[in-house]
């Protein structure tokens, strides 16, 4: 969302949301305000960076149409009522790509999601459950503590969502004072992350579902976690 691209300041990401899901990213942090009376992508403050969320999501729906075997996760951080975001939904008739899960039923597999065409899993920290497919984050999904400064200071302990939940957010970035692409290089190193995502693994049981990092092209991030995927 906030990118350099797009001229947002202090971003933490070097590219737009096309080129990011072009490149491989396949879940998405999206920060949702109200300002002028519509809803947009904020991160932080609107003066720091600002986009219609309608703008944004007609960007993920033409990703879904030219990719038709891509799976789309998005994670919302919002301060928008749910109904406002489902409007802004139907506006860019994104919501007949959105999967609609019950939290004690299995998961489908990335190809049951293609073949159904319901390749887009919504979360939310508020407002979940309001609408068909909105998801409450927090009862589906756990994380690890996302306030890092330095990488000696990762672990695994778990922050929000009870540890029991089937889902895992591996955040995996640093913020000394804001993110940026030297501290990226940092935590993105191809094998301090690898060996983080297997460490975790083995010491929680939990195997991460979404890796979160900044920069993402720094350190090819995207190579590390496939070739982790295709271990396991």
């Amino acid at each position: 969302m906030s990118n350099a691209a797009d001229r947002w300041l202090f971003p933490n990401q070097t590219h737009t949301i096309t080129r990011q899901l072009t490149d491989g990213a396949r879940a998405l942090m999206l920060d949702l305000h109200i300002v002028d009376g519509e809803v947009h992508l904020v991160h932080s403050k609107p003066f720091l960076g600002k986009r219609l969320l309608t703008d944004g999501l007609i960007e993920i729906r033409h990703f879904l149409e030219k990719t038709p075997k891509a799976v789309v996760t998005i994670i919302f951080e919002s301060y928008v009522p749910a109904d406002a975001v489902k409007q802004c939904f139907d506006e860019t008739e994104l919501t007949k790509f959105v999967h609609s899960q019950q939290v004690n039923d299995p998961w489908p597999t990335l190809n049951q999601l293609i073949s159904t065409g319901k390749r887009l899993v919504l979360f939310t920290d508020r407002g979940g459950g309001q609408w068909s497919g909105y998801h409450d984050v927090w009862t589906f999904c756990t994380e690890t503590h996302f306030s890092v400064k330095s990488v000696d200071d990762f672990s695994f302990e778990f922050n929000r969502g009870k540890p029991t939940n089937r889902l895992f957010i591996l955040n995996h970035f640093l913020t000394n004072p804001v993110a940026s692409a030297s501290l990226a290089r940092q935590a993105n190193n191809p094998d301090l992350l690898n060996n983080r995502i297997e460490t975790c693994h083995r010491q929680t049981k939990h195997l991460p579902t979404f890796v979160v990092v900044d920069f993402f092209e720094i350190g090819d991030t995207v190579k590390t976690v496939q070739q982790f995927n295709m271990k396991k």
